[in-house]
């Protein structure tokens, strides 16, 4: 991989012999594990601006019609987060002259806030080509990370790093889109929750108080030069408008209608039926069919699952128990999925597991084989199991001397429930039969006898290591201790995903390490900490909480503890503040656990159901100030490895689902409230 220097350009064409779509990956890290950015593409013409504000891409409008921009979203990473887009370079409009890749900060955070600011461009396969990193971020809001373009038919990458103090706005404004005014929208609601780039651009400004008209001039608020191909001259905007409607999109009610059967023996019919089945091989089978069908049939579907994985935008369709010549004997995939745009076909071998069965190595070994030899571009994995960043759920061989080059990608039965479920209950879809398909498959996946229910097996090894905790007989370096650190991280990427699909928000887990340390490493660090403490510890970032919610797990006492760190707010007096507190966690249970946090020591605690007749016991008796609040629930694991009731994991489950609904949903209420104003005639103390 060739590392790029601030204003160095190259022609990908030197780097990859199959440069025609890449994938390009934007990450950064945070120390406090809570950064964040947005990621936006702009697809330029020769007078350096957009030709219309269809050729922005962010959030909201995230893939091209034609396949040349899609926006695969945002994954975790060992030390932050990445976001990752694809660019068919192929597909790209021949006036569009140049991609530039951007991402902005919201709220007051800036990019000297983030740390390890790195783009990567690499080819269909995600080997890395080049990569840039940024170091000199300070007050930026908003970074032009780099740049492809067209130079003699060829494409082309510039490295930019480009900050704008301006936010998304600023640079918005630079690059030809129209920025709608606050008061051009007054009394006019859009249909939907916004999808042009100009109510993208307005919100972004109303969040980061730092609106730019789009007549302002480009030099204000940059803190870098503007590279030859970003030069551009002010956007004219003498026209005014409101904001743009979009079509609406269909999204199904949480609560259902009521049923017209006479008592709850009747069974409402179902479009796939999830009888008992005599072997794992035909719920393989009927699983296979029934999601290959629906991503088929429901675009947004089929796109939200292939996309990251290098499909193009086009017409899908799928097959199954399709035989191919391998050999003597044929092999038979458990699936293919075929994508068609403009001619070009790009094709996907899957092989299914459920009911917690293993993926073979050999069996998918085979199918790269076969897929490298029939040029297919990707073998895509599907079981019960969780992919991690370092640990590889099967082993297999790369020919080194094949030119042709064969992705191997792995997704699971979590992630498929998580992605429909996003859609049908907070991002819509076309129209209600897409829904209702979707509502189908979700059904499908939950059924008990679908064998589709993700991460539920702690290993072999959970076991062992309990006991051996329990007898103060494991030792560090155990290999059994990592395989449960490895497991203990899947169940955690689960949970987010479950959290993520009911709240409609990001959810991922924070990986809080040293800069350059690699998983392994990282894991073996965790495991001998398993052995000494004996307990396993994460944390989990959700979109709009108040705080991290944290979650661990004590092997010794067999209790497991939710808990998250509030600051106090930046008003009231103390006793107010507690008294606040309290009133806020009226629906909580007794049980919960409340301790003040004060610099330098530890503060009073006690449960709810003391607290609540008396707040004041919240405050320190030495009169400190208060930093914050740490709210915790206890209760008891499960012994088992699996998902039963009396399961490990199901008691995790459990946990975060009682800690997030009683406590974490209600603490925005708590900055929400408006600090009281005070009259002269009011007495100096209060309460």
């Amino acid at each position: 991989m060739r590392e790029m220097s601030k204003g160095a350009n190259v022609g990908l064409a030197s780097l990859s012999e199959d440069a025609s779509s890449v994938f390009v990956s934007l990450s950064w890290s945070s120390a406090a594990g809570d950064g964040d950015a947005d990621v936006s593409v702009l697809l330029l013409d020769g007078s350096g601006k957009v030709r219309s504000d269809a050729d922005f891409y962010f959030y909201n409008h995230p893939a091209a019609d034609d396949g040349s921009v899609q926006l695969l979203g945002k994954t975790p990473t060992e030390n932050g987060s990445e976001d990752r887009i694809g660019l068919d370079l192929t597909a790209v409009p021949q006036d569009v002259v140049s991609i530039v890749v951007a991402a902005s900060q919201y709220g007051t955070a800036t990019f000297g806030d983030l740390d390890d600011l790195r783009m990567t461009v690499s080819d269909r396969s995600g080997e890395a080509l080049l990569g840039f990193a940024i170091a000199d971020a300070t007050i930026e809001t908003a970074f032009i990370f780099g740049e492809l373009y067209r130079r003699n038919d060829e494409w082309k990458f510039r490295a930019v790093g480009q900050g704008y103090e301006t936010g998304l706005a600023g640079l918005a404004t630079d690059f030809g889109i129209d920025v709608v005014e606050d008061e051009e929208s007054e009394g006019t609601e859009p249909e939907s929750d916004g999808d042009t780039a100009a109510s993208a651009v307005a919100r972004t400004e109303q969040q980061t108080a730092a609106a730019v008209p789009a007549q302002a001039t480009p030099e204000a608020g940059r803190s870098g030069a503007v590279p030859e191909a970003a030069a551009v001259t002010p956007a004219a905007s003498g026209r005014r408008r409101g904001p743009r409607t979009a079509k609406k999109k269909v999204t199904l009610p949480r609560v259902a209608k009521k049923s017209l059967a006479e008592n709850e023996s009747w069974k409402p019919a179902r479009l796939f039926p999830v009888p008992s089945y005599k072997s794992d091989r035909e719920r393989e089978v009927r699983a296979t069919s029934v999601l290959l069908s629906v991503m088929a049939e429901v675009p947004e579907f089929g796109r939200r699952l292939t996309a990251a994985f290098g499909a193009p935008a086009g017409r899908m369709q799928t097959f199954t128990e399709v035989s191919l010549p391998h050999g003597d004997t044929p092999r038979r995939p458990d699936g293919v999925i075929r994508v068609e745009r403009a001619g070009k076909l790009w094709t996907a071998l899957v092989e299914t597991k459920t009911n917690g069965n293993p993926l073979k190595s050999e069996q998918v070994q085979d199918y790269m084989d076969i897929a490298a030899r029939r040029g297919y571009e990707a073998v895509i994995t599907l079981s019960n199991d969780v992919a991690l960043e370092g640990s590889p759920l099967v082993d297999v061989k790369v020919d080194g001397r094949r030119k042709h080059k064969v992705a191997l990608w792995h997704l699971s039965w979590a992630e498929v429930a998580h992605q429909a479920q996003m859609l049908i209950r907070h991002e819509g879809v076309g129209n209600a039969a897409h829904a209702w398909l979707l509502e189908e498959l979700l059904h499908y996946l939950q059924h008990e006898n679908s064998g589709c229910h993700g991460f539920q097996n702690m290993g072999p090894a959970w076991v062992p290591v309990r006991n051996g905790i329990d007898s103060e007989t494991l030792c560090q370096g155990d290999p059994r201790a990592v395989e449960v650190v490895e497991s203990w991280e899947r169940l955690i990427r689960q949970v987010c995903l479950r959290l993520g699909g009911e709240l409609g928000q990001k959810a991922l887990p924070v990986q809080r390490a040293k800069r350059g340390t690699d998983p392994k490493s990282r894991r073996t660090a965790l495991a001998d900490r398993l052995c000494e403490e004996g307990r396993l510890s994460a944390e989990v970032r959700i979109d709009g909480a108040n705080g991290i919610l944290a979650i661990s797990a004590d092997l010794r006492t067999g209790k497991l503890r939710t808990s998250v760190d509030i600051p106090a707010p930046d008003s009231g007096y103390p006793l107010t503040v507690a008294k606040r507190l309290v009133r806020v966690l009226a629906e909580a249970p007794a049980d919960l656990h409340v301790e003040t946090l004060v610099e330098g020591g530890n503060g009073p605690r006690g449960t709810l159901e003391r607290l609540r007749p008396e707040p004041g016991d919240l405050l320190p008796k030495d009169g400190a100030p208060i930093a914050g609040f740490r709210l915790s629930l206890f209760k008891g694991m499960g012994g088992s490895r699996g998902s039963t009731e009396s399961g490990f994991i199901r008691s995790v489950d459990d946990a975060v689902d009682r800690f997030h609904g009683s406590v974490v949903t209600h603490l925005g209420q708590l900055e929400r409230r408006a600090p009281r104003q005070r009259s002269a005639s009011d007495p100096a103390t209060t309460d």
